[in-house]
């Protein structure tokens, strides 16, 4: 008896599902098309995501360098200065002994002062006129301001037992800039004398009212300048933990007398209240980072709407061959998901180049958190799914016989 044949089990006529290859490579395809509009709009996505990186990164190097500084510079300096009479509203004077008792508090390892001498500026000639004074101005230190303020010489040396009692004077680097003077040796014109210049000061972070100074030394001023011998600003250096007790007690013990019109400061907080300045400043630039990407996806969305129109034959050819609505709004989606991508990478590859090159020329640190690259990188996609869900869905619900009644 002849067996019958097993019947053949029934075939699917499900579609096969795409594999994540197959998605990618169909998605390249479709860009390759069409590469000068694909990199264009893409282009539009980079300088958006590019924007926000350079942003972020800028101020994050900006704030690497800040605390790099105040790591080195420490912020356990402490700036006592007199302050308006609160009856006549004339500026205090600190008495003599200002400087020996805050010395005197126990957690303080390192004071010194500066006494500006009124009415007198420098000159890098007699022959200039006095009212041509530059804002630069003339004061008395003593020899320790030197380590108490972190401050360091770009050339020469600093003021010693000797020199302090000669026409000896050290320039701030914008005074010695604003008369040209770029080396020691030469002499400069203070109060109707000649002093010879021993050193020049760099910038100094903490007490930049220095850089616009000529010091000279305490017992020289007081015997060519006549100064009075009263602190004008006095630099205290206390242990960290115990900088906000000095600061409490500090203005008492600098004038018992008159403790209110004593106005005590921290340097280092006007240096982060700079930073937080340019924290507020970083949030506005990175709003119109954001007001490009939003172009930028506008563009991704135009590319799609106009690649849908245009390939409404090639959708009813694959529809016709079997490819579901799915398989087609996923082939679209992935256009836009990989265009935005290609965008979002080229922007954090151009922002973190930008930081890197503004960085260096500013002698920072080169910063770009990494929450900033991944960020930029998702939101890209997330503009690229929303700008290309729209194409997607309108191709996915073009029928066959549509589509291809349309080439």
């Amino acid at each position: 008896m002849r067996q019958q044949p097993a019947p053949h089990p029934a075939r699917s006529l499900r579609a096969a599902r795409m594999a994540p290859a197959d998605v990618f490579r169909v998605g390249v395809t479709g860009l390759r098309t069409r590469p000068l509009r694909a990199w264009l709009s893409a282009l539009g996505i980079a300088i958006g995501i590019a924007a926000m990186i350079a942003v972020v990164g800028i101020s994050s190097s900006s704030r690497a360098e800040l605390d790099r500084t105040l790591e080195a510079l420490g912020t356990n300096l402490l700036r006592v200065e007199p302050g308006a009479s609160m009856l006549s509203g004339e500026m205090g004077v600190l008495p003599y002994e200002a400087v020996d008792m805050i010395g005197r508090i126990e957690p303080v390892y390192d004071v010194a002062a500066v006494g500006t001498v009124p009415d007198l500026s420098v000159y890098r000639s007699d022959r200039i006129s006095q009212g041509q004074s530059g804002g630069m101005s003339v004061a008395a230190a003593e020899l320790g301001l030197l380590e108490t303020v972190g401050a360091r010489l770009s050339d020469g040396v600093w003021l010693n037992e000797a020199t302090a009692r000669y026409p000896a004077v050290v320039l701030g680097s914008s005074a010695a800039d604003q008369m040209g003077i770029t080396g020691v040796g030469v002499d400069v014109y203070i109060g109707g004398r000649w002093f010879t210049v021993v050193g020049i000061l760099e910038p100094v972070a903490l007490a930049p009212d220095l850089e616009l100074t000529a010091l000279v030394g305490w017992e020289a001023a007081a015997t060519y300048l006549e100064f009075d011998g009263h602190a004008t600003t006095v630099y205290t250096r206390s242990e960290e933990d115990y900088v906000e007790d000095v600061a409490a007690v500090l203005a008492a013990t600098a004038d018992p007398s008159a403790p209110d019109e004593v106005s005590v400061s921290r340097p280092s907080d006007a240096l982060e209240a700079q930073q937080a300045v340019d924290t507020a400043f970083t949030g506005m630039l990175l709003g119109l980072g954001a007001v490009a990407l939003l172009v930028g996806g506008v563009g991704v969305a135009n590319t799609m709407v106009i690649s849908v129109l245009e390939r409404r034959g090639e959708i009813g050819l694959r529809r016709s061959l079997g490819a579901t609505r799915g398989q087609v709004r996923t082939q679209f989606l992935a256009e836009s998901l990989l265009l935005s991508a290609l965008g979002g990478l080229g922007g954090v590859l151009l922002g973190t180049a930008v930081t890197a090159v503004y960085a260096s020329s500013q002698g920072w640190p080169s910063t770009v958190p990494y929450w900033a690259s991944v960020g930029g990188v998702g939101a890209t996609l997330f503009i690229g799914a929303i700008a290309g869900l729209y194409p997607a869905i309108r191709a996915s619900r073009l029928s066959p016989t549509e589509a291809l009644a349309s080439r």
